[in-house]
């Protein structure tokens, strides 16, 4: 396939651009070149909301659109020119209100949440606009990703806890719900919706299984070979100041993606996976958050 992704240099899309050339494919990256490129890939130096007519006569099997966040982001590209037969967006489960029931569904009313705010509002701005104009689109709604090139400070917080061989600060007894979804997962499941051609066009992804930040803490550790002795901090303390989550519990409804795609990589090899990359990867971190500096000036 003559695949186009939007980014490529960071995460999701870094990790899909060398996950699709490890297959043959023939991948474009669409990219400002601010960042080292994978081998293997096809650069297309800028900036999508500028692109002019730069994918006149061009045609793309796919196009996997990792990078938009607006509908300004989806009307740009649609209308350089390009022309493709298959159109993948990377949403969000932020399109979900809070006040939702729980798990969240595909069929759910969508709308603002007030834990992210514009960030979901966008998203589903971006998706409504590509439905109404992409007959062949296909909207994927993930919780939190996790796996290599994460360059969030998420697993990297409690990997550099484990390391320190530090305790861990979590919030209250530990029992808030985490739902998560491997990298090499969304890839997967990518092929099977080219493979496929389901007559469903939006899909929550994610783990079946939720986990406890207390679980999930304790399995970063785990990976790392350690064992974790946790301290827990009062909810009157903000959250955010120390912990690497939001104070925001939900878990996706992901049936129809267990329909298509049965198993999911266990969590415990993923973060296994995860850990041993970032051993010689620590600088891949963009945005350290200084939870540490916090805890041990405030909480101990």
């Amino acid at each position: 396939m003559k695949i186009l992704i939007t980014g490529g240099t960071t995460f999701v899309s870094r990790y899909a651009a060398e996950h699709f050339v490890s297959k043959g494919e023939e991948v474009f990256v669409l990219n400002r070149n601010s960042r080292p490129q994978s081998q293997g890939v096809h650069l297309i130096n800028c900036d999508r909301l500028n692109l002019g007519n730069k994918f006149a006569n061009e045609h793309f099997d796919l196009i996997l659109d990792i990078t938009a966040y607006t509908d300004e982001h989806i009307k740009a590209l649609l209308k350089s020119g390009v022309s493709f037969d298959d159109y993948i967006f990377i949403s969000s489960s932020a399109v979900y209100p809070e006040t939702n029931p729980q798990p969240f569904a595909e069929n759910q009313t969508c709308g603002k949440n007030s834990v992210w705010g514009d960030y979901g509002i966008n998203k589903l701005n971006a998706e409504k606009y590509l439905l109404d104009t992409v007959q062949n689109a296909y909207i994927l709604r993930p919780p939190y990703f996790y796996g290599m090139y994460e360059n969030l400070y998420r697993e990297a917080f409690p990997f550099d806890c484990a390391i320190l061989d530090r305790k861990f600060y979590i919030p209250e007894n530990g029992d808030m719900k985490l739902q998560f979804f491997n990298v090499s997962d969304l890839c997967k499941f990518i092929e099977i919706i080219i493979e496929k051609h389901p007559s469903n066009h939006i899909f929550n992804v994610g783990n079946k299984e939720t986990v406890t930040i207390k679980e999930w803490v304790e399995l970063c550790y785990k990976v790392a070979g350690r064992e974790v002795e946790f301290v827990s901090v009062s909810k009157d303390i903000p959250q955010r100041d120390y912990f690497c989550f939001y104070n925001y519990e939900y878990v996706l409804d992901v049936r129809k993606q267990n329909e298509l795609m049965p198993n999911t990589v266990s969590l415990h090899d993923g973060l296994k996976e995860e850990f041993e990359w970032y051993k010689n990867h620590q600088d891949s971190i963009y945005n350290r958050k200084p939870y540490i500096e916090y805890i041990d000036t405030k909480l101990k």
